[in-house]
């Protein structure tokens, strides 16, 4: 069975996943590809064990701490391809940022390619089911743009300068829209 309850945070309403007693989605309110990767109906269910923890959780991050993402059992939904992305997202350390190009890099040393586009690794970023946990607003363009984020770039900024990201040298998209 997937079960789900809902979260109110500063970023907005926030539903959570779980099957099996893992996390498989967390998804911002309207944020785009919200639910795309749960097709089984799923039933409200508020006071399952992963959902208390990933509460807990985002009330230590929305307080402006570190939690350890270790604390809590994830398990999305998604190709190989994009597992291997979300992994390396997992590895991006709170208040930091990375490039598009920088996994993608990385992302064709793991699989011994000469190169892999940034554009499929956008792809993979943008698809990310567990928002926020798996820490996809971390990563921007190459040159310094705030740009994809399924939640909206308005929330991307609030999320970085939540981890006192210094955004003063970054650029929001001239086509970025806000939710």
């Amino acid at each position: 069975m997937f079960y789900t309850t809902q979260f109110p945070s500063p970023v907005g309403l926030i539903t959570l996943a779980s099957h099996q007693g893992k996390l498989v989605g967390l998804w911002i309110e309207n944020q785009k590809y919200f639910g795309d990767t749960v097709s089984n109906k799923l039933i409200e269910k508020a006071n399952l064990p992963i959902f208390n923890q990933t509460k807990k959780w985002l009330d230590e991050y929305f307080d402006g701490h570190d939690p350890n993402i270790k604390q809590l059992e994830l398990a999305p939904i998604g190709s190989s391809f994009r597992q291997m992305v979300w992994q390396i997202l997992i590895q991006i350390p709170y208040g930091q940022l990375t490039t598009y190009k920088d996994i993608a890099k990385e992302v064709a040393q793991i699989l011994n390619k000469p190169h892999m586009s940034a554009q499929a690794i956008g792809g993979a970023v943008g698809h990310n089911p567990i928002s926020i946990i798996i820490p996809c607003h971390r990563v921007i363009g190459s040159n310094g743009s705030l740009t994809g984020y399924a939640g909206g770039i308005d929330k991307k900024v609030q999320l970085l300068t939540l981890e006192g990201i210094n955004l003063t040298e970054l650029t929001i998209p001239k086509t970025a829209t806000t939710s």
